[in-house]
């Protein structure tokens, strides 16, 4: 008979059978071991944001995930009503002192931290993030400080100080919107050459790559995506929007980061990287808007606007690259 807690006989991992730690590794070892990404944000019985949202698409693109939840609700807060618990700092440090005591912490390759309503608990992601790199030096963090959106605040304001001071110049990629630029760099953006000052701010406080998920300073109708990468390329995407005038998905942010996270692993072309984030997050809402009602034109309850993820597999895997970079610098 087989069960699932029972362990094995035959152990796979190279720490055991070499009978040394895994924090010892031969370098050829480590470097031939699976990418696996230590996610850190929300996570919603029904629907995808935060981890629903990040992980598969992870996997698809040949990472292994384990999602540590900020929170568990029963549905995003986009809809009339939620329930679930905020995790704290101590369940938080608890559950990564378990993966600290098996020698696990050699194995992550990222970090992505998004969705955390707690300021303690965010606070608790620097310590996480410190021993990961101890363990690791080489491991990437990407940060998707998420706050709010077209000026409206959604977590407690005392998030953001310790966002601007404590995590953010631990990234080494960041993946905010417009909102949460002007809320980090305490500047409005309401220009590309805004826009460019407030790159400058984060390269200055040593992230390597930021990244402007979205923002309204295209032409009507049309999203504008900024990537600056320190000392290196400055790109540019127009996104038409999809759908509806007022018509809003929740949940792109986060399918966003994860994307660009896969997509920039091991690149050094990061226009590539960021053409095919754009390519399947726009994939993915187009099949979205095509499963609404009227297409989006009329009222769309929550439950119709959740992100149709599973059926955009192969346009996950396989991104057709539609809308090109522009480089201005």
């Amino acid at each position: 008979m087989i069960t699932a807690c029972r362990p094995s006989r035959i152990n796979i991992v190279p720490s055991i059978i070499s009978g040394q730690s895994s924090r010892n590794l031969p370098r050829k070892i480590a470097e031939n071991m699976s990418k696996r990404v230590l996610s850190i944000q929300s996570h919603v019985v029904h629907g995808y944001v935060g981890n629903k949202v990040a992980t598969y698409p992870l996997q698809l693109l040949g990472f292994d995930v384990d999602p540590l939840n900020s929170v568990q609700f029963s549905n995003h807060t986009g809809y009339k009503t939620f329930k679930g618990p905020v995790s704290n700092e101590k369940e938080l440090a608890a559950i990564f002192e378990g993966l600290e005591q098996n020698e696990l912490l050699p194995l992550y390759t990222h970090l992505l931290t998004g969705y955390i309503g707690n300021p303690l608990f965010l606070r608790q992601v620097g310590v996480i993030l410190k021993k990961l790199r101890e363990a690791n030096p080489s491991l990437v963090y990407v940060c998707d400080p998420v706050m709010g959106d077209n000026g409206e605040l959604y977590v407690p304001k005392e998030l953001l100080p310790i966002y601007r001071d404590e995590i953010i110049p631990l990234a080494d990629i960041i993946t905010p919107n417009q909102y949460e630029v002007e809320l980090l760099t305490e500047k409005e953006v309401r220009s590309e050459e805004a826009v460019w000052e407030a790159m400058d701010w984060f390269h200055k406080r040593g992230i390597k790559t930021v990244v402007i998920s979205s923002s309204d300073l295209g032409q009507p109708c049309v999203l504008r995506a900024f990537l600056s990468q320190q000392n290196g390329p400055r790109l540019a995407i127009d996104i038409p929007k999809q759908g509806g005038k007022d018509l809003v998905f929740t949940g792109t942010g986060d399918l966003f980061a994860s994307l660009f996270l896969a997509h920039s692993h091991g690149r050094a072309d990061v226009a590539t990287a960021f053409e095919k984030t754009i390519a399947s997050l726009q994939a993915v809402i187009k099949k979205t808007v095509a499963a609404l009602p009227n297409g989006g034109a009329g009222p769309v309850k929550a439950a119709e606007r959740e992100l149709k993820l599973v059926a955009s597999k192969t346009e996950i895997e396989k991104p057709e690259v539609l809308l090109k970079a522009q480089r201005l610098n």
